[in-house]
C-alpha cells in the first residue's frame, strides 16, 4: 500500500492511496455539517448537499448524473455531523471527467429558485421516510436522548426547520461555508497524484474563511413512543463513548466485538439464540471530531423490553469473565473485518476522510491493527465497568 498526503497552496488537503486496479474512488469533503447548525436552520447542510446536484451554470441535474453514469460510474454524497462529502467511483481513465463535474458542482451551483423549493419538498419526504422507518427513527430518538438540541435533532432537520429556509439565505451560507482551504480531497485507486494536485490547485482559489462547530451538550434520557400499525418493538440503548484520539476508543472496539458485534457476540447469543427474544441484535460505534457514542439496537416485543435492557446491562457486567482467548478472537475479528471492508475503495475513502477530520491525521486510519493489538484485557474490563454508569434508551412500541 502506498499513501501520499499533500497540503496545496490554496489550502486543500489531498490524500491518495495508490492501487493497481483500473478503478478510482474520488471525494471532496467540506467540514460544514449538522454540528454547525442552530435549531432554527437545522438541516441546512443536508439541503445544500441536495442542491448542488440540481444544476450548475453549465450543467443540468441530468447532465451531472448522465456524465458519470454513461461511463459506468457512481455519483453520490453524504452529510454527517462534522463533514459533508461528495464522491464518485469510475474507471480510472475517466478520473478527470469525474473531477471536472465535482469541481463544477462546488464552484458553480445555480441554486435555482424553482428547484430550491422542489428540493425542500424532497428533503421533507426524506424526513418522513426516516420517521416512518422505526428501526431508523429509534436511533434518531436515542441520539436526541444523548445530546441536547440542536445537535440531537437529526442531520436532516425537521419539517418546520427545512420549510422555513429561504433560497438567498442558503446560497449565502454556501458561499460562506464552502471554501477550498477547508476541503479534504481523497483519492483511492489508480491515479496520478501530482496531476490531481496540479488540477485542484489551478481550479480553486482560497476564500480565507474559518468556522467552528457549536458546543455539544451531553445528557442522558429515556423515552418510549407508542405507534399504531406496527407489530414489533424497537429498542435502542446508548452510552457516551471515548473521543477520537483516546486509546479507549480502540478498547471499545474490542469490547464491542465480544459483546454485541456479530452473530457470535455474547448479547446476540443470549438475547436471540438462547432466549428467542429478538430477530435483530446489533451494535454501532458512531463518532466524528466532536462527539462519540456507542449503541445497541434490538428488535423485540413490547413486553420483552425490560428484560432486554436487563440483559444488556448484565452483558457489560459479564465482561469481567472475558478471557485471554476471547480477547485474541475479538482482535482477530476486528482486524479481519477491516481488511475485508478495505477491499472496497469507497470504504477506505470514507475512513480516510473521517480519520483526517476526527484526528487531524488521516494516517491514523492505517494504524488500526497496531492500535487494536495494543489493547489489554484489563483495559477492556475497566471500560466495561465505566461505560454503563450513565446511559440513554429509546423505544418505539406497538400501541
Amino acid at each position: 500500500m502506498k499513501f501520499q498526503k499533500r497540503k496545496l497552496k490554496n489550502g486543500i488537503t489531498v490524500m491518495h492511496e495508490k492501487r493497481d486496479l483500473p478503478l478510482v474512488s474520488f471525494g471532496i469533503a467540506n467540514p460544514f455539517a449538522g454540528a454547525h447548525e442552530t435549531a432554527e436552520i437545522k438541516g441546512v447542510a443536508h439541503l445544500i448537499e441536495h442542491l448542488v446536484f440540481t444544476g450548475t451554470k453549465t450543467r443540468t441535474h441530468e447532465d451531472i448524473s448522465r456524465e458519470i453514469e454513461k461511463k459506468g460510474g457512481i455519483l453520490n454524497a453524504f452529510t454527517a455531523n462534522d463533514v459533508t462529502a461528495y464522491w464518485f467511483k469510475l474507471p480510472s481513465e475517466h478520473l478527470f471527467n469525474g473531477i471536472d463535474i465535482l469541481v463544477d458542482m462546488l464552484k458553480n451551483p445555480k441554486f435555482d429558485e424553482e428547484k430550491f423549493e422542489k428540493e425542500k419538498k424532497v428533503v421533507i419526504e426524506e424526513i418522513k421516510m426516516y420517521h416512518d422507518t422505526p428501526q431508523r427513527h429509534v436511533m434518531e430518538k436515542l441520539e436526541e436522548n444523548l445530546y441536547e438540541s440542536p445537535f440531537g435533532m437529526g442531520i436532516a432537520g425537521t419539517k418546520e426547520s427545512v420549510t422555513s429556509l429561504k433560497r438567498d439565505f442558503v446560497k449565502s451560507l454556501f458561499d460562506d461555508k464552502y471554501s477550498p482551504e477547508n476541503y479534504f480531497v481523497t483519492v483511492v485507486g489508480d491515479a496520478d497524484f501530482d496531476k490531481v494536485c496540479d488540477y485542484l490547485e489551478k481550479e480553486f482559489q482560497p476564500g480565507n474563511k474559518t468556522y467552528q462547530a457549536l458546543k455539544i451538550k451531553k445528557r442522558n434520557r429515556e423515552s418510549k413512543e407508542e405507534r399504531t400499525h406496527i407489530d414489533q418493538a424497537h429498542f435502542a440503548f446508548g452510552v457516551h463513548a471515548p473521543m477520537p484520539g483516546e486509546k479507549e476508543l480502540y478498547v471499545l472496539d474490542v469490547l464491542d466485538a465480544y459483546l454485541a458485534n456479530g452473530m457470535s457476540s455474547r448479547l446476540f447469543l443470549e438475547i436471540r439464540e438462547k432466549r428467542g427474544l429478538a430477530y435483530t441484535v446489533r451494535s454501532s460505534l458512531d463518532f466524528e471530531k466532536n462527539y462519540s457514542h456507542y449503541s445497541i439496537y434490538v428488535g423485540t416485543t413490547k413486553e420483552a423490553i425490560p428484560k432486554v435492557k436487563e440483559l444488556i446491562l448484565k452483558g457489560f457486567e459479564e465482561i469481567e469473565k472475558m478471557t485471554d482467548q476471547d480477547l485474541k478472537e475479538s482482535k482477530e475479528r476486528l482486524i479481519g473485518l477491516k481488511k475485508v471492508s478495505s477491499e472496497e475503495g469507497i470504504n477506505v475513502l470514507n475512513g480516510l476522510i473521517f480519520s483526517e477530520i476526527a484526528n487531524g491525521n488521516a494516517e491514523e486510519y492505517y494504524k488500526f491493527e497496531e492500535k487494536i493489538n495494543s489493547v489489554t484485557l484489563e483495559e477492556v474490563k475497566t471500560l466495561a465497568k465505566k461505560l454503563p454508569k450513565t446511559y440513554s434508551t429509546a423505544a418505539i412500541v406497538p400501541k
